[in-house]
């Protein structure tokens, strides 16, 4: 007999159907392909009858008339096909948790089974780097792939830390839901009863929650230290500024474009190779000791 019909079912989600899905599967036998083997047994355990084919050869020769549940990897040559379901968009995450899961299990690969966070942060600021490149070539080809690369890292240390002890375990589910969580306390404009905001005010609003929400006593708290000093240094400046604490003296600048701006700082560096100087650590010593004065005024303040 024939196939009557064929069902699409996602992989990823087995089980997720939509009332045309249903509504066929509750008229006729049931067969699955191997791809279709997760919505199989998701429906088994509801008490429907699945038998299992190994391909389209198979399921034709089954005494009755079927509908095959496939994950539309197989050709069906003149089967009427339902979609099971549309994946919602960002369905193939799960994919990259399942990978990584298998690396990291009995049985997979032994670089990915020895990792730690300490093994693996070096390459977290590298592919982060690299997406930045990307992003500042306009290459959308390489974002993608680069882009790709940074959720690696997040997913990898998120496996790591599924496998750590208790008292410091979470998984990726608790980053996601901790992302999803904060998302939403920081924009009530959106998802509270804010009201409308411009920029500036959304801005403000992301600045005081966040304070509420990390109860910091002075802008240097949170602030990467690890970053290059140029961008160390303007994040102090930006958050002293919001909150009215000091900011170094602004020097002249004799320029009127970043691009002039970028030429005189480049001469500033050949200047300083050629005395022997290290330009990255002079500023950063400098933001060092700005940091230090930040933290005094911010005590101050609280004090007074």
């Amino acid at each position: 007999m024939p196939v009557a019909l064929a069902v699409v079912v996602s992989p990823r989600l087995p089980g997720l159907l939509g009332p045309a899905a249903w509504r066929a599967i509750g008229e006729r036998p049931v067969v699955a392909l191997p791809g279709a083997a997760g919505t199989a047994s998701v429906l088994r355990a509801e008490g429907w009858h699945v038998d299992e084919v190994a391909d389209l050869a198979a399921a034709q020769a089954h005494p009755d008339a079927v509908v095959l549940l496939t994950d539309g990897a197989a050709e069906l040559p003149g089967v009427e096909v339902v979609q099971g379901a549309p994946e919602p968009v960002g369905a193939r995450l799960l994919d990259v948790v399942r990978v990584m899961d298998r690396l990291r299990s009995p049985g997979g690969c032994p670089w990915d089974a020895e990792q730690t966070h300490s093994s693996l942060r070096g390459y977290l600021l590298e592919e982060a780097h690299e997406a930045y490149d990307a992003i500042v070539d306009d290459d959308p080809v390489a974002m993608r792939e680069e882009l790709g690369d940074v959720l690696l890292q997040v997913v990898f240390h998120a496996r790591v830390a599924a496998e750590a002890a208790p008292e410091r375990r979470f998984d990726v589910d608790g980053v996601a839901g901790d992302l999803v969580d904060k998302l939403v306390r920081r924009h009530p404009h959106v998802f509270g009863d804010a009201g409308p905001r411009d920029v500036a005010e959304v801005e403000a609003g992301w600045d005081e929650i966040k304070q509420q929400e990390k109860q910091r006593r002075s802008p240097t708290e949170g602030v990467s230290r690890s970053q290059p000093a140029a961008s160390w240094g303007a994040a102090l400046v930006r958050r002293a500024g919001r909150a009215g604490l000091p900011t170094p003296e602004a020097a002249a600048l004799a320029v009127d474009s970043p691009e002039a701006l970028g030429e005189q700082l480049l001469g500033v560096v050949t200047a300083a190779q050629a005395r022997g100087w290290d330009v990255e650590d002079a500023l950063r010593e400098a933001v060092r000791r700005y940091a230090g004065e930040l933290d005094a005024a911010a005590e101050g303040r609280a004090g007074s």
